[in-house]
């Protein structure tokens, strides 16, 4: 909220609009690029592309965000000369709008949105609320109040963004308590930690995690057991006769269910990244295929071919999965698979909230984050499972290659982890929850939407205000 309220006063001082734009740009540009340098591990150490061209890679992507944001701050400065609590909201508007936009459109990448960064602080009481996008629209409207402070003005909008932050402190628990224990289930998360260059070498990852997951997958006694994105690496008819019908004899005879990351498809067909679940009873899979994929790692965006053609990375364009698709049943808990970054679209994850009754119970994320080594991205990701803990009040469990493998409960707390970079198998219990916050209520029907109206409705009061006042 500091960074920003520095950020707020250079606008405020800027000369003309096209600076408040380029100072901006030149902010929102740095903070990306430090947000998501860990791409250029995938680009350049395992991609193959040249040093140079994955940093420019990864700068022009942060300087292309970063033009949601200058247009924002060209705006706030036309209209910043308004009253101070309509130019505080104002700046708070614009700035989400540019959140939304750079989160949803072009299929969107709100990695490192403002939200994320207050979930251990009083803002985090309203995430169930408005959701991560709603959080960091009322840390922007902090911001521009602090600096319209500094500026001997806007007492009236610190004070009330003062109050939005004090109230959860002094809150009851019970007004922000809106799901109730549904049972426990125990949970095996095993993460093999199959180094990045050779998880689909033949002679070196694919066997070694193929006898790996096998053994632990067979050995594990508890209710459900998750093995992470691609832990798998093959296509089921490519792998060793026997292999997979071993796995299937053995979970429909015995009493756990697994969710095991494997890719499906065929070339007439195409592919989709999924898991497939072997439960009690079923002699056919249940499937979850993932809906949100990745630009560049499972679909190729139009006219960028032949920036792919440089990397030795296995591309292509995978299928996509539907949006909602229906929970597993484990011992008496609904649980809902995502795969790698779909748990960054919290509206996504919403549409399995229509229906209380068949609302998840418990959400599993599987990943693979081998591409980013030791990098604050496993960091980041257990912070956006962490997110939607909060939004939802459900509990995360989360089975990962190399890390952050881990299980969360409803109030985004860890409850257990294993050691990033080492193979292990962590066991243990999470609570599941029933009920629906308003945040899952009103995102399961509208999507982001209302976030967007309440953004254009107070851009709009700040331009009319503006225009009167000249």
């Amino acid at each position: 909220m500091l960074a920003q309220s520095v950020l707020v006063l250079a606008l405020l001082r800027a000369p003309t609009a096209g600076i408040a734009a380029g100072r901006a740009w030149w902010f929102v540009t740095v903070w990306l690029s430090t947000t998501f340098w860990w791409l250029f591990i995938a680009l350049h150490t395992y991609g193959g592309l040249p040093a140079l061209l994955g940093v420019i890679a990864i700068v022009a992507l942060a300087a292309a965000l970063g033009l949601y944001y200058a247009m924002a701050a060209w705006a706030f400065w036309r209209w910043h000369h308004v009253r101070p609590m309509v130019a505080a909201l104002c700046f708070a508007a614009l700035w989400t709008a540019a959140e939304l936009a750079r989160g949803t459109w072009l299929t969107g990448f709100g990695w490192g949105a403002v939200g994320y960064a207050h979930l251990d602080g009083p803002l985090a009481w309203y995430l169930p609320w408005v959701g991560s996008y709603g959080v960091g629209l009322l840390a922007a409207w902090g911001a521009a109040s602090i600096a319209l402070l500094v500026l001997r003005r806007g007492v009236v909008s610190f004070g009330l963004a003062a109050c939005v932050l004090v109230f959860p402190l002094l809150a009851p628990p019970a007004w922000n308590t809106w799901t109730q224990p549904s049972g426990t289930l125990s949970v095996t998360l095993l993460q093999g930690n199959i180094p990045q260059d050779e998880k689909f070498e033949p002679g070196s990852g694919v066997p070694l995690a193929l006898q790996w997951y096998a053994e632990q997958l067979q050995q594990s006694n508890t209710a459900l057991v998750v093995a992470p994105e691609t832990a798998v690496p093959l296509l089921p008819q490519q792998l060793p006769e026997g292999y997979w019908s071993a796995l299937e004899q053995h979970f429909v005879h015995g009493k756990s269910t697994a969710i095991i990351g494997i890719p499906l498809g065929s070339y007439t067909q195409g592919y989709t990244n999924s898991v497939l679940a072997l439960a009690p009873g079923q002699k056919e899979p249940w499937r979850y295929d993932k809906h949100h994929l990745v630009p560049f790692g499972e679909f190729i965006p139009p006219l960028f071919k032949w920036f792919t053609r440089m990397m030795n990375i296995p591309l292509g364009d995978f299928n996509r999965g539907p949006l909602g698709q229906p929970s597993l049943p484990v011992a008496g808990e609904r649980v809902a698979p995502n795969i790698c970054y779909e748990d960054l679209y919290g509206e996504e994850l919403a549409s399995r909230f229509t229906d209380a009754a068949l609302a998840p119970t418990v959400f599993a994320n599987v990943s693979n984050l081998g591409w980013f080594n030791d990098s604050i991205a496993l960091d980041q990701h257990l912070n956006i499972s962490r997110a939607r803990a909060l939004e939802f009040q459900r509990p995360f469990v989360r089975a990962t290659n190399t890390g952050a493998t881990a299980i969360l409960d409803y109030q985004a707390v860890v409850q257990q982890a294993l050691p990033r970079l080492t193979r292990g198998v962590l066991v243990g219990e999470v609570q599941g929850r029933t009920g629906v916050t308003p945040f899952a209520w009103w995102a399961a029907r509208f999507g982001l939407w209302p976030l967007w109206v309440v953004c254009l409705l107070l851009i709009a009061a700040a331009w009319r205000l503006g225009r009167r006042t000249r």
